[in-house]
């Protein structure tokens, strides 16, 4: 620091020393401010990293998806046939194919039949590669399309969670070559062979459910996590006794879903109803009732076709197809409840910048009984046309407020009468929290569909706060 310099009585110049250094260091304003600052942004970013972030959420146009969506009870017409005797069996029929009384489905024993799969299916070289030979020259074009068709639906639903489906999918292949390698008059000749004893489609499983009466129908009967059933076709040895396989004798079958009281409320009187099959996705039209079972009530649905897709299949993931409302998508997070009072619109002076804005004249009362006046504006939340009233924030006003009528004497007094729980979100589109009015029509466990062009509302691409529990009126929100 340079010495300033200053001249004493005798005329002479000395300089004059700088004090500061008494301290010890030099005082600079700049760096002191600059050190305050740097330390309030440090607090600033701390708090924000630390914070509870709040995420948002844009509206969007739509419906609910997946709203009715049940894993369905199966129940037809079955009859199980049982082996007359033991020994290892050979199944030439496939399964889900709808046989004719009398057509050989199996046949127990080493019969001509138990035979020929023996040689169809030997493998190695010599003999058994002249009959393999054989066995692709057997198969016809309808066979080759079948074994494709089969081949690409287990690949496209294949999943590590459904492995036995290997198991029947090799059932099925080697059921398409051995039916190949037979005449058709092969029952005649087959020793222990076994017929179908009347028309149906072939099923091999067994699982409990073949006599059930929907009467004895539970909520427990119909989770899929308890069920089990017994694939026949990996039994390579019967007895005498043993079931060998089912048939489904009748094209008219019917699905069985429990429903609670609010969708049974919105399924009352419905004759019919349009359904999905996620399996396949096929749309159907079907006669529609609901039953009450012992624990509760079901609906049902009444099929007389399409069975051959689903002869083998005991549950049925399937979506009611029910006239949605379309709407706002929102989250069911998003949704809070607050108070409100109701105003009588003559007591409110409309804003002439926003229709969300009135202007009241507010009276209440001191201790010592004096008259306090205020003029005070209040948000409006909904209007009702029809009865001509506004909905204010009730943190405005109190019990026992008074509103007066704007040019009069008359006063409205505030009471809990007044006072409406009403359901919104928070917009944030603005930068900080504004509580808007929903009208839900729709709802599931996730979204709600609620109703737009309303003013006093939401509109599509409207961001909303994602979880109302972290957010308060008039919030900034970063």
């Amino acid at each position: 620091m340079a010495k300033d310099i200053g001249k004493n009585k005798s005329g002479k110049v000395t300089p004059i020393q700088d004090k500061r250094k008494d301290f010890g260091f030099d005082i600079n304003v700049g760096t002191i401010l600059f050190s305050v600052i740097f330390l309030y942004l440090i607090v600033i970013f701390i708090v924000y990293l630390t914070r509870e972030k709040v995420t948002s959420y844009e509206v969007v146009s739509g419906a609910l998806s997946g709203n009715y969506r049940y894993s369905a009870l199966a129940l037809k017409e079955e009859d199980v046939v049982e082996a007359q005797e033991s020994g290892p069996i050979t199944y030439y029929a496939r399964e889900g194919v709808n046989v004719n009384s009398g057509e050989l489905v199996c046949a127990i024993g080493q019969g001509a039949a138990s035979a020929a799969k023996s040689d169809v299916l030997t493998s190695g070289s010599g003999d058994g590669e002249s009959a393999r030979t054989s066995m692709v020259t057997n198969l016809s074009p309808e066979d080759i399309s079948d074994i494709k068709n089969m081949l690409n639906t287990f690949s496209a639903n294949f999943s590590a969670g459904t492995f036995a489906d290997v198991y029947d999918l090799k059932s099925n292949l080697e059921s398409v070559i051995l039916q190949s390698s037979i005449d058709e008059d092969a029952g005649e000749y087959v020793s222990g062979n076994y017929q179908a004893p009347e028309a149906g489609f072939v099923v091999y499983a067994i699982d409990g459910y073949e006599n059930m009466d929907e009467r004895n129908l539970t909520w427990d009967l119909l989770s899929e996590k308890a069920y089990k059933k017994s694939n026949l076709r990996l039994n390579q040895n019967v007895s005498s006794g043993d079931d060998i396989f089912k048939l489904v004798t009748s094209e008219n079958w019917n699905l069985y879903f429990p429903i609670d009281e609010k969708l049974k409320t919105q399924l009352d009187g419905m004759e019919s109803i349009r359904l999905r099959f996620l399996k396949d996705n096929s749309v159907f039209r079907a006669p529609f009732s609901i039953i009450s079972g012992k624990d509760g009530s079901y609906g049902k649905i009444s099929l007389s076709n399409s069975l051959a897709r689903f002869a083998a299949d005991r549950f049925l993931d399937i979506e009611l197809l029910l006239s949605k409302a379309n709407g706002l998508k929102v989250p069911v997070s998003s949704i809070v409840s607050r108070d409100f009072y109701r105003i009588p619109e003559e007591y409110a002076t409309a804003s002439q910048k926003s229709e969300k804005e009135v202007f009241l004249q507010t009276m209440t009362f001191r201790k010592d009984g004096s008259e306090e006046r205020k003029n005070i504006t209040a948000n409006v939340y909904s209007k009702d046309a029809e009865d001509h009233s506004y909905l204010v924030d009730a943190s405005v006003l109190s019990d026992g407020d008074y509103v007066l009528m704007p040019g009069t004497t008359k006063k409205f007094e505030i009471s809990d009468d007044d006072k409406e729980t009403i359901q919104g979100v928070y917009n944030i589109n603005k930068g900080y929290a504004v509580f808007r009015q929903i009208n839900i029509l729709d709802q599931n466990e996730e979204f709600c569909i609620v109703q737009p062009d309303n003013a006093y509302g939401l509109a599509a691409h409207d961001r909303i706060a994602l979880n109302a529990s972290q957010v308060k009126e008039d919030q900034i929100i970063a």
